[in-house]
């Protein structure tokens, strides 16, 4: 199979469905020449040529992939191309390449076809479209159209499918693996492997796979890392205490556990509203290790107290780092509990950067914030407002005082007696807001626009920073605490958090979880991707919301974009096990409502 780099893969479910017992070898577009890969080429049975995003006039978008269509016939074999596969299949042999004039990104359309070749025994079907550019073919050339979709006003008939008249070359427009992509998806990739097996019976000798060439192209996918623990004396024990506290209020736990500290490091994961169910308040010490690391450096920075020191990376990346540390630090407590003790803190987007081919800014400031800042939790307490129960846990051995104290304390504060304090808010003196520039602004949309139109991207998210800052800072001034509380109170979410990790203080009022993994013995990934979002007000039922979003085809093509991508994400993370279990399904939250879809993937527990 043959990956666009660095670009969306297509997914490889429909293949495995399609094609039983195939082994899969993954090969980026630039990992090879053309000369370098002809010998290897005779021990494929075919070539899967995956999506873009990107352009067939640009080398770099397309790389061997446009060598293939022109192989002699020696070499030849069976091809099949997605997207940009048939932009490329259709360019190498003389079709006109175009734009759309109206996008179609996470569109769902009726797809015709001629009911012949691939498409034998199919019916018209709906399929997912990802594209930009389209192609028109030469009369009486050497490509033959199969489908097509009819855009109307928008863009008239768009070819959807074609194959080379005398090579076994075919190749879709539209997406087969989308979650949205009926009767055209597994279906017309078995027909590909049917009409690749029958060319090949007369024109083709395959030759056994050499298990030699592992050490070239890597294993098959998907490549599923199962770690080989470090051997560990015996796993920690997590010293717990469980106490029934009716009523009681998870900013009071806060503030007896240190929030109301401006100047001391705190965090708390905060379940404000339904459906969240638990949150974590960690009681953190002078001696707690916080983790601090930036993009452009080689090593990891521990802190404990005022004490720093650097560890050198070496051949490892942050991921492997952080694995490492966490399988010695493993621990096993209550069940009922979801958080026993860890990692709690941000991790910035420029993370994953250096697994794309996008330069890096050197930042100097001291002040920047982290792209790592982690702290690690030995003691915590986790409150469960269904059970009206709380888990007051350590990791740190011979602790029984702590608990013992804790649970005397939070046994007070949930006397009947006793609510969550209605603090009155402090005056706030009107903050300095500094907004965007707005003809800079309004260039970058239309720098966005044609990178869409172009082709180079399925989605851009264009963001920028606004600037606010307080004339005067005094006693009156209200802490970091305080405005998390007047946050939480104002905008209740079941994902809420606040992180004082200095340089770094995070407020968050989210009703989004990007990603949950329960514990063995059969873990689940767990995404519930929330794209879509219509303001609670007066008139505005269920079933307005349902229309607004749920009937709205921008709201459902930007969900489904990033189920797909999840989808493709999972299935390299394990296998073939994922399934999406909620698709554009409207849920009410305490101030909006929200469109969200549920993909899971199960994971062998020993990975």
């Amino acid at each position: 199979m043959s990956d666009y780099q660095p670009r969306l893969r297509f997914v490889r479910l429909v293949h495995l469905q399609s094609i039983p017992g195939c082994i899969i070898y993954i090969v980026k577009n630039d990992d090879f020449t053309i000369q370098e890969l002809l010998p290897y080429l005779e021990s494929f049975s075919a070539v899967i040529v995956g999506p873009g995003p990107g352009s067939p006039d640009n080398p770099h978008d397309v790389g061997v992939v446009k060598d293939l269509w022109k192989v002699d016939d020696t070499h030849v074999l069976p091809v099949f191309g997605v997207c940009l596969g048939l932009q490329s299949l259709g360019v190498e042999f003389g079709a006109c390449l175009q734009r759309l004039r109206v996008v179609k990104h996470g569109q769902v359309s009726r797809v015709q076809h001629s009911s012949t070749d691939l498409f034998e025994g199919i019916k018209p079907f709906s399929a997912v479209r990802y594209h930009s550019l389209h192609i028109v073919l030469k009369d009486d050339g050497e490509l033959e159209e199969l489908a097509w979709s009819n855009d109307g006003e928008e863009n008239g008939r768009v070819i959807m499918a074609i194959r080379h008249r005398t090579r076994p070359f075919w190749a879709v427009q539209y997406h087969p693996e989308s979650v949205l992509t009926s009767q055209g998806g597994a279906e017309v990739i078995a027909s590909f492997w049917r009409l690749a097996q029958e060319w090949a019976k007369t024109r083709r000798i395959q030759h056994q796979w050499d298990p030699t060439h592992d050490q070239i192209f890597g294993n098959p996918w998907p490549t599923i890392a199962f770690h080989s623990l470090p051997l560990v004396p015996s796993l920690k024990v997590v010293n717990t205490i469980v106490v029934d506290v009716p009523g009681l209020a998870v900013t009071a736990i806060a503030e007896l556990l240190g929030a109301m500290d401006d100047n001391s490091p705190f965090v708390m994961l905060d379940s404000a509203a339904k459906p969240g169910r638990y949150s974590i308040v960690a009681a953190l010490m002078p001696t707690s290790m916080q983790i601090i690391h930036n993009v452009e450096d080689t090593f990891m920075t521990l802190k404990q107290g005022e004490c720093l020191v650097r560890e050198e990376l070496g051949s490892n990346n942050v991921w492997s780092w952080l694995a490492t540390f966490m399988r010695t630090h493993k621990a096993n407590g209550l069940p009922d509990s979801p958080f026993w003790g860890g990692f709690v803190g941000q991790l910035s987007y420029e993370l994953g950067v250096h697994s794309l081919d996008v330069g890096l800014k050197s930042n100097t400031d001291p002040g920047c914030h982290p792209d790592i800042n982690l702290v690690f939790v030995e003691r915590s307490v986790v409150l469960d407002v269904v059970a009206n129960k709380a888990y007051i846990q350590s990791l740190i051995p011979g602790d029984d005082q702590w608990l013992l104290d804790t649970s005397s304390q939070l046994a007070k504060l949930s006397s009947p007696a006793r609510s969550e304090p209605n603090t009155p808010p402090k005056s706030i003196t009107p903050p300095v807001v500094t907004l965007p520039d707005k003809a800079r602004y309004i260039e970058r949309i239309n720098q966005a626009k044609d990178n869409l139109s172009s082709g180079n991207s399925y989605e851009l998210c264009l963001t920028v920073n606004t600037h606010i800052s307080l004339k005067d800072c005094s006693s009156a001034t209200p802490t970091s605490w305080e405005r998390y509380k007047m946050l939480r109170q104002k905008n209740p979410a079941p994902h809420s958090a606040f992180l004082r990790l200095h340089p770094s203080t995070f407020l968050s009022s989210s009703p989004e979880r990007f990603l949950s993994y329960s514990r063995p013995p059969h873990p689940i990934c767990q995404l519930r991707p929330i794209k879509g979002t219509v303001r609670k007000a007066p008139g505005i039922t269920r079933a307005v919301a349902e229309e607004l979003l749920a009937g709205s085809a921008k709201e459902v093509a930007e969900n489904l974009m990033i189920v797909d991508l999840i989808r493709h994400d999972l299935h390299g993370v394990v296998g073939d096990d994922v399934h999406v279990k909620q698709f554009c399904a409207v849920e009410e939250y305490e101030t909006v409502w929200q469109l969200v879809s549920v993909i899971e993937g199960k994971i062998e527990s020993k990975s």
